[in-house]
């Protein structure tokens, strides 16, 4: 096997690695035609061609890495789209259905903190690729393609302006427009450094108030992830506003690096995940577009997903985490919206992807037509459903795989009857152990499967039950 080829595995959605230690020019060199090779091979039949979509973030050295990327597919005899600047991964996975090719090949490392980079292998229909795809290319990295007798064309393309004019068409674009430039609402958009940047404003105007616009390949010290953790100038450019307009409606959108994950802040300062928009999209979208289909949701989801899904008499399916599981089943079955808690959601009327900018439209568009701030929306639901629960998840950093080895195995071998002084009444196994209590709160303990890390999640009907229900399975995993 080459050298190159030691540790590569592609996790929920690509492969990634430290800079210049997993992520390398050489190892990309490998991967990238073997990518292409499999895509062919999957794909080729259905779209006639040898094209692939190459595109890339803001991160360090993505252009640099994303040339890599197409000198080496057309050596391997694919023509390639070479984006000409930085767009976000759906953009790429837009253009990969749009025109018909065998996929993308996406250099970024989404959420993760600044030295990472990695590969986002998409499908020609627009969406991840699926597990026996990747698994295929992991296979092939013991040998290395020899270049081809003819080498592919490689063309430049601009992935914004069919990206824009396909969003544009799925929301009342002009009321939006007409709600931001009238002062009727006030919009903050947190693009943290990342691919998300002018995209708001390409779509709705320069009154667009964008933040952490700049590129700072460093992310100020953090990461592009939309956690509270990282958003304190939102939070404060937000509150000087509120205490100048105190009656004006006021939202803030936060995108992740290469947005496809996204997060909110209401007009009062308070932090929105998509355990709380997804409910609101349901709601809007069938409501008021009149949309209908399956709602599909992660085991880690919130139970209100539910719950407003039955309001509108929507059936409900249930995935492992990770948008992948969510793609299969959009392919599989009429969708109208799937979701996962950290911030993805993607709808079947688009591409089986997660789309952070069509996400901020439609929450946009929820907020213009019912003229409601994002947390009395959410008030509402709770009370049309009877139903009122916080949420919140940490990541645990173990001392080591040996320590993650052996508290998977006390699970398996002993399963929590007790947590935080409250009976089990269910275990579900589907991703890691959801533990439902007898009071209908629950925690889930998730495992990475490639660095120690343990992800605990936790729904109760108040904050404060959450998070001792968190610092509990904390001092348990701890102990």
């Amino acid at each position: 096997m080459p050298v190159a080829a030691n540790s590569i595995k592609f996790g929920t959605d690509g492969w990634r690695g430290v800079i210049g230690d997993e992520f390398t020019f050489e190892r990309l060199a490998l991967v990238a035609p073997i990518a292409a090779k499999v895509l062919f091979e999957t794909y080729g039949d259905k779209v006639g061609n040898r094209t692939i979509v190459v595109g890339y973030d803001r991160r360090f050295m993505a252009e640099d890495f994303a040339w890599k990327v197409a000198n080496v597919v057309s050596a391997a005899g694919f023509d390639v789209l070479f984006s000409e600047t930085y767009a976000p991964t759906p953009a790429f996975s837009w253009a990969a259905k749009q025109r018909h090719t065998l996929g993308a090949l996406v250099i970024t490392a989404s959420h993760n903190p600044a030295q990472y980079l990695g590969l986002k292998v998409k499908s020609a229909f627009g969406g991840s690729a699926p597990p026996e795809v990747t698994k295929k290319i992991e296979a092939l990295l013991v040998e290395e393609l020899p270049p081809a007798s003819i080498a592919g064309k490689t063309e430049k393309f601009n992935p914004w302006d069919s990206y824009c004019q396909e969003l544009e068409g799925k929301v009342n674009i002009a009321t939006i427009r007409d709600a931001i430039n009238s002062g009727k609402l006030t919009l903050f958009a947190d693009v943290m450094h990342g691919a998300a940047a002018g995209g708001l404003a390409m779509l709705l105007g320069d009154r667009v108030r964008e933040i952490n616009s700049d590129r700072d390949p460093t992310f100020e010290g953090g990461a592009p992830e939309p956690l509270p953790k990282y958003l304190s100038r939102l939070f404060q450019v937000m509150r000087t506003h509120r205490e100048e307009h105190p009656t004006s409606l006021t939202v803030g959108l936060v995108f992740d690096g290469d947005c496809d994950r996204i997060a909110a802040v209401d007009g009062a300062g308070n932090f929105l995940s998509s355990q709380i928009l997804i409910p609101i999209l349901i709601d809007h979208l069938t409501l008021r577009r009149g949309f209908s289909g399956e709602i599909v949701k992660t085991v880690s989801g919130s139970d209100l997903i539910p719950r407003v899904a039955q309001l509108h008499k929507l059936s409900v399916f249930e995935t492992a985490v990770g948008y992948k599981y969510i793609a299969d089943r959009m392919l599989a079955t009429k969708v109208l919206l799937g979701g996962e808690e950290s911030g993805g959601i993607g709808y079947g009327s688009h591409i089986p992807e997660r789309d952070a900018l069509l996400s901020a439209l439609y929450v946009l568009e929820a907020i213009v037509e019912s003229g409601l701030d994002l947390s009395d929306y959410y008030s509402r639901l709770q009370e049309q459903t009877g139903f009122t629960c916080a949420y919140d998840r940490i990541d645990l950093p173990l001392a080591s795989m040996e320590v993650r080895d052996h508290l998977l195995e006390q699970l398996q071998k002993q399963p929590l009857k007790e947590v935080a002084g409250k009976p089990v009444i269910d275990c579900q196994t589907i991703d890691g152990y959801k533990f439902r209590l007898v009071d209908n709160s629950w925690l889930m303990i998730r495992f990475s499967g490639t660095e120690p890390v343990l992800r605990l999640y936790c729904e109760a009907p108040t904050l404060d039950q959450v998070h001792q229900t968190l610092a509990w399975a904390k001092q348990w995993a701890e102990s």
